[in-house]
């Protein structure tokens, strides 16, 4: 990239500590209204509620805010990450909370990302892969050389599926020994792929210095609670998944902090009780119900913004693209799993404090 670098960015001290031992960290859905135009009042309520909620931080410009935010026309990328890092300056916090920015798209769109994110005082970038199937890992490894020189990186490993592409194992051990990487947030929803990820930073210089972090919606609490060990040289090498940035978590996130608080408590244990297994189908059910794997995820930001409507977070579902829409069905299966699994949701939290999130 031509130009002069500014000096690089980062991560506090206390943040890069608590990174690493686990956070909830959602990623913030886009409120919109009836005309698909940003409803501001409510786009706040979601970051009072996730800040409320204990949540560690919020990833903001990925996903789940929806791509369409930096179409020519919309325009909505600067002024939605400014919309959080306002809220979360005005909680007046007594914790570390991590302010991420989501990042995609050619080097130069994600250094241009990457500086408003940094003007905005975001800690650290989530460097989306996504939409660079024809790229070679080098030339995607010169990219992320780009953002770190700027910004603490979040890597994203994301599934195929949906715009991502598969790395090999030295891609990934590559990827770990550029400086200022921070964690990666792995989503393949594949274990074979998560581990080829785990095992690269395990034989990474950096190893210590990288947080891992599960966004395989379909695995969460089995993610959480092992530990990966690898031989490397000779030395028996453990790492562990300490916490996730998941669109999952923008939804019953009071229950997902009670959650992660009770897994690291049981971390601690020898054995863990079986019911864990059965706690990580439940999860995984109520995801199926939001994330719509049934039309290969078609309706998954619609599920997350339905789940908030019901909770009256947001006033409907309505998405950018006008053809993002509930799946035949989805409705439905929300309703089984709020009815199967009662203990997930945190209703009665959003209902005691929903007013004053709304009030201006």
């Amino acid at each position: 990239m031509s130009g002069q670098v500014p000096a690089t960015q980062h991560l506090a001290s206390e943040k890069l500590k608590a990174l690493h031992e686990g956070l909830v960290i959602p990623a913030h859905p886009l409120a919109l209204d009836e005309n698909r135009k940003l409803d501001e009042r409510r786009q706040r309520a979601l970051t009072r509620y996730y800040a409320a909620s204990g949540a560690g931080g919020v990833a903001v410009g990925v996903h789940s805010t929806q791509f369409e935010i930096r179409d020519k026309g919309i325009d909505l990328y600067e002024p939605v990450l400014r919309l959080a890092a306002e809220e979360v300056r005005k909680a007046e916090l007594d914790r570390p909370f991590m302010m991420v920015a989501g990042v995609c798209g050619p080097t130069e769109q994600a250094v241009e990302e990457t500086e408003i994110a940094r003007k905005l005082g975001y800690d650290a970038v989530l460097l989306s892969m996504g939409g660079l199937s024809g790229w070679s890992e080098e030339d995607i490894l010169k990219r992320t050389e780009e953002i770190a020189k700027r910004m603490p990186v979040i890597g994203f490993y994301l599934q195929p599926s949906v715009g991502g592409k598969i790395f090999s194992f030295d891609f990934w051990r590559s990827f770990a020994e550029i400086p200022n990487i921070v964690a990666i947030k792995m989503a393949p929803f594949n274990r074979y792929q998560t581990i080829d990820v785990v095992r690269a930073v395990c034989y990474s210089s950096r190893r210590d210095d990288i947080a891992l972090y599960t966004g395989n919606d379909d695995n969460i609490v089995n993610d959480l609670l092992t530990t990966y060990q690898f031989q490397v040289d000779g030395t028996l090498v453990a790492k562990p998944i300490v916490g996730g940035l998941l669109g999952h978590w923008a939804v019953w996130t009071k229950k997902a902090v009670e959650l992660l608080e009770e897994i690291k408590e049981a971390r601690t244990q020898d054995q863990f009780a079986k019911e864990w297994l059965t706690r990580n189908v439940e999860i995984t059910d109520s995801n199926a119900a939001f994330f719509d794997p049934a039309h290969q995820f078609a309706g998954c930001i619609p599920g997350i913004h339905e789940v908030l409507r019901r909770q009256g977070l947001l006033q409907g579902t309505w998405c950018l693209n006008p053809h993002e829409t509930l799946s035949p069905g989805q409705s439905e299966e929300i309703d089984r799993v709020y009815r199967d699994y009662p203990h997930l949701n945190d209703d009665d939290f959003i209902r005691e404090h929903l007013e004053s999130w709304l009030a201006d």
